[in-house]
């Protein structure tokens, strides 16, 4: 992700900094979110937008805010909140609002709680109902006025982000069309117009506009129901070939497709309630955040920021999900293999074989102002491409697949070796070419977020100890393909490459006396010697020894690193620890998810114990059990929860996909798609957890239904057999 704050850099290095400031903090109230395909929906907890001052709330759709002020008023005040609520499944947005003591005379007022006003929203991709239903619960006739305000200023995503643009477009005055339709518009300076049109059904009182009153006329137990139609528009009008869909049509349609995707997905319930709703939360975030694409289905990162395609980010977020969702990766792997770089373009730290970092499609993006429009600058999107590659290959035994991003996957492994080792010397290395790109492009890529033990910052070209570890198994993953494949050549040379690799790493990296490896190298190949999260990603994907592999447990578990709640990407008392920062002392789930599963591999019981219990119990004690993007560092206390990040997505996918994570090192899940076989390697499960259900556990064709039991204080598990469907062996490896 880019950088989310800290403290001002100096110059340009914190340009694509999140600014923390009132109108972006999020985290403190809450906000209520919805997501379809490229639009998504901020709003305050009574269902506005900027009714209160200016926040990053509003209507969004291809990165620009199309709706930046909605208002609800009864008798011009504002209404009473009652409750406020995203159905489990995060389609329904539901507010109940009631009305104040509204004077209506010189000795008369209308009683509070006599009007019950409920607001349900409905978000498609470019779309957005809302149905309003007033209902009089007094024994007397009423009379009120309802007033609905709109604006919308159609700032690029950036903007709202928090940076100054020199110049913009130009806003046009509201129009109302033929049809009764209420249009307000936008000409940008890419030449683009674009549009917001609002429909009312009943139309209101007067000329549509930016405020609109509804003449409320309520007998004892009337309904009114009032319904608004929001579409976003973009480029030439054109008459529209189709009314936009209902209500109830747009959301029974939201409804299938998230039915389908639950379809392919195995799913899961415990004896523990608590993580029954952890688990139903992120299940529900991540099919939100998934976007249907020409190739299947992706997740974009994260609301409000980052709602868009990322390269690592979508990467991982599929690799923590593999074993219950491989149709995620699928779509992943063939999303990036259509978007990968094919020319030299320094502007976009583009080069041949790249992997995507980061594609924008607002007004600021077109323009060049943010060199996010299709940008390449991430060290480790490209073997962390290759690697779920070989995941993929390994869960589903779907060589056809393989065969069709082939090239792509040939294409990734020539960019490392071509580009990637900038200096020849083994190591995946990253210097910026965009004089306005990112200054680190690793996934802890804020401005200051790679340093010596001094806190001194580290120039480049830098080589980062997870990107070694994702690169080495890049490679490996890669020779076991072509073996498959039959290209015995490519196979040898591969895995040779590999060894390299890892020869390579345990001569740099290693750091005797902090029993760890380097955070990186800089320029100088001088290594960074810092305790950091980024040597638990080596435990990921097996590139360290047995006994490294205990010591960087050990050091990842101590206190300086794990605070109660998790893994801190920078242990306390390094030379730039900060709890409160992005990137330095923050606690981060994914990070946290694929340490875990690293533990596994190497049988780390204890820690992996340890650790899991801390993101349970953080997710326990986080509202609506909602994992969010990070949450500060600072240590435990009883009684408290996990100290909010001011500016933090939430939700955001590899955030809610660490679940998933939790679940895999738990149980070791394994398949064998020769063998049509699944394995549970050594599985635990802890003390908060004695039972749990896997269902609809696929492989080709076959499905499987399991239940696990914990027995004994050692958390050994039996395994029962509920359901099968096709050919699938199951087994317990102890």
């Amino acid at each position: 992700m880019d950088d989310n704050g800290g403290h001002q850099p100096p110059g340009d290095e914190g340009a694509w900094n999140v600014a923390s400031t009132a109108a972006t903090a999020l985290a403190f109230y809450r906000p209520r979110t919805l997501k379809n395909g490229s639009s998504f929906l901020v709003l305050d907890h009574s269902g506005d937008a900027q009714a209160a001052g200016a926040t990053a709330e509003g209507l969004f759709h291809d990165d620009t805010r199309f709706l930046s002020r909605q208002s609800i008023r009864l008798a011009g005040l504002r209404p009473l909140l009652l409750s406020s609520a995203v159905s489990t499944d995060n389609t329904v947005l539901t507010v109940s609002l009631t009305n104040p003591d509204i004077p209506v005379g010189p000795d008369r007022k209308l009683v509070r709680d006599s009007i019950h006003v409920e607001r349900q929203m409905v978000l498609g991709n470019g779309l957005l109902r809302e149905r309003i239903t007033l209902r009089n619960f007094s024994d007397a006739p009423l009379a009120s006025e309802l007033l609905l305000s709109y604006a919308a200023d159609f700032a690029d995503i950036f903007e709202v982000r928090g940076h100054q643009r020199a110049r913009r477009g130009e806003r046009r005055a509201p129009e109302v069309r033929s049809d009764g339709s209420l249009v307000l518009s936008y000409r940008g300076l890419d030449e683009v117009e674009r549009r917001t049109r609002l429909r009312f059904e009943p139309p209101p009182e007067g000329v549509p506009g930016r405020d609109n009153r509804w003449r409320l006329d309520l007998a004892p137990g009337a309904t009114r129901v009032i319904d608004i139609i929001i579409t976003c528009e973009s480029g030439p009008e054109a008459a529209e070939a189709h009314p936009p869909l209902g209500f109830d049509a747009l959301l029974a349609g939201i409804r299938a497709w998230t039915a389908t995707r639950e379809a392919e997905q195995a799913r899961v319930s415990s004896s523990n309630q608590a993580f029954n709703d952890w688990f139903a939360r992120s299940e529900a975030d991540l099919s939100m955040l998934t976007t249907e694409t020409p190739v299947g289905p992706f997740p974009y990162a994260g609301i409000p920021w980052f709602s868009c395609p990322f390269g690592r980010h979508s990467l991982i977020t599929a690799m923590q999900c593999l074993w219950a969702d491989p149709a995620m990766a699928r779509g992943v792997l063939r999303f990036h293999a259509r978007a990968q770089a094919t020319t030299l373009d320094p502007s976009r730290d583009a080069e041949p074989g790249k992997i995507l970092h980061e594609s924008r499609s607002g007004e600021m993006a077109a323009l060049r102002e943010v060199p996010f429009g299709r940008y390449y600058g991430s060290a480790d999107a490209t073997p962390l491409f290759v690697l779920l590659a070989s995941q993929y290959a390994d869960r589903t035994g779907d060589w056809r697949l393989v065969r069709e991003i082939w090239p792509s996957i040939v294409a990734a492994l020539r960019w490392i070796e071509r580009h990637g080792d900038i200096d020849g010397d083994l190591l995946l290395e990253y210097d910026r070419q965009s004089a306005n790109g990112l200054m680190n492009q690793g996934w802890r890529d804020s401005w200051d977020s790679v340093f010596h033990a001094d806190g001194r910052l580290a120039e480049g070209p830098i080589a980062l100890i997870e990107v070694q570890a994702y690169a080495e198994a890049a490679w490996r993953g890669a020779g076991r393909l072509a073996r498959a494949l039959g290209h015995e050549n490519e196979a040898e040379v591969w895995t040779a490459n590999a060894d390299a690799l890892r020869a390579r790493v345990e001569e740099a990296f290693w750091c005797e006396e902090l029993s760890t490896y380097a955070m990186a190298l800089d320029g100088e190949k001088r290594p960074c010697r810092v305790r950091s999260s980024n040597a638990g990603h080596a435990l990921l994907t097996g590139l360290a020894c047995a006994e490294r592999a205990q010591k960087i447990g050990e050091v990842l578990m101590a206190p300086g690193s794990f605070g109660g709640w998790g893994i801190r990407t920078v242990a306390e008392g390094e030379g730039r620890y900060n709890p409160m920062s992005y990137h330095n002392g923050s606690v981060w789930p994914h990070d946290n998810g694929l340490i875990a599963l690293g533990m596994k591999r190497y049988d780390l019981r204890r820690p992996l114990e340890r650790l899991l219990t801390g993101l349970y119990d953080s997710a326990r004690a986080l509202d609506m059990h909602r994992m969010p993007e990070l949450f500060c560092g600072f240590p435990r206390r009883p009684g408290e929860a996990p100290t909010s990040y001011p500016v933090a997505c939430l939700p955001q996918a590899w955030a809610a996909a660490s679940v998933y994570a939790v679940l895999g090192a738990m149980l070791g899940v394994s398949f064998r798609p020769e063998e049509k076989a699944v394995r549970f390697m050594r599985p635990f499960l802890p003390s908060w957890l004695d039972e749990l259900r896997i269902s609809n556990l696929a492989l080709g064709e076959a499905r499987l239904d399991v239940r696990l039991r914990r027995h004994g204080p050692d958390g050994s598990v039996s395994l029962n057999l509920l359901r099968r469907e096709g050919e699938m062996e199951v087994a317990v490896i102890t």
